[in-house]
């Protein structure tokens, strides 16, 4: 299987090119900057901007899957999802948000009142993105959304799935570490079960 993943040296990205490594898969690594990308078995890095569409183009052409694990208001959503179709990939696995995940009362959880000012860039931007993947045929994709929390953490692989509502405890708390978040994705890589779709996970 030929996988290639942008943003291999962010947070989600080096522990999803991590779970990817410890499974036994070979890696193309694409970052800006890839003395930042962890020397792990079976992965190739390789410098790539995600502002020029030739250039990962060129380089994930004929891949079976594609990962991106780039910030939505760093990067272009045209241009990511137009270079997936040009480069004919089979699969393209979006790091999602969770701006755009369903809470209780049916609202998405970037409309809560609560939600923080500073994050409302970013998650506006991944909603969109998600909107312009729904709104496409040429490329199968799949857009895993973390809960409220997403940070590093433990790899306990124990959590929950769902689809598009905010997945949260017993008491309220709506998290995972990225190390299992990175087992979700990695797991979807390998035994695809939400092709076009949006699903997400939680402790």
């Amino acid at each position: 299987m030929k996988i290639a993943l942008i943003g291999a040296s962010g947070n989600a990205g080096s522990r999803i090119l991590a779970e990817l490594s410890n499974r036994g898969l070979s890696v193309t690594a694409i970052a800006r900057d890839i003395s930042k990308i962890a020397k792990l078995t079976g992965v190739t890095a390789v410098e790539g901007d995600v502002y020029d569409k030739a250039q990962i183009v060129a380089l994930v052409k004929g891949y079976d899957v594609l990962i991106s694990a780039v910030h939505f208001s760093s990067s272009d959503a045209d241009l990511l999802i137009g270079a997936a179709h040009e480069a004919g990939v089979k699969r393209y696995l979006i790091v999602g948000g969770a701006g755009s995940l369903l809470t209780p009362d049916g609202k998405k959880v970037i409309e809560s009142p609560h939600f923080p000012e500073i994050y409302k860039v970013e998650a506006t931007a991944g909603a969109k993105f998600l909107d312009k993947l729904r709104a496409q045929s040429a490329v199968p994709w799949t857009y895993l959304s973390p809960p409220a929390i997403f940070i590093p953490g433990e790899r306990t692989g124990k959590f929950r799935l769902g689809l598009d509502n905010l997945i949260s405890d017993d008491k309220g708390i709506s998290t995972i570490s990225m190390e299992d978040y990175a087992i979700a994705l990695a797991d979807e890589v390998q035994k695809p079960a939400h092709l076009n779709q949006r699903f997400t996970v939680g402790y």
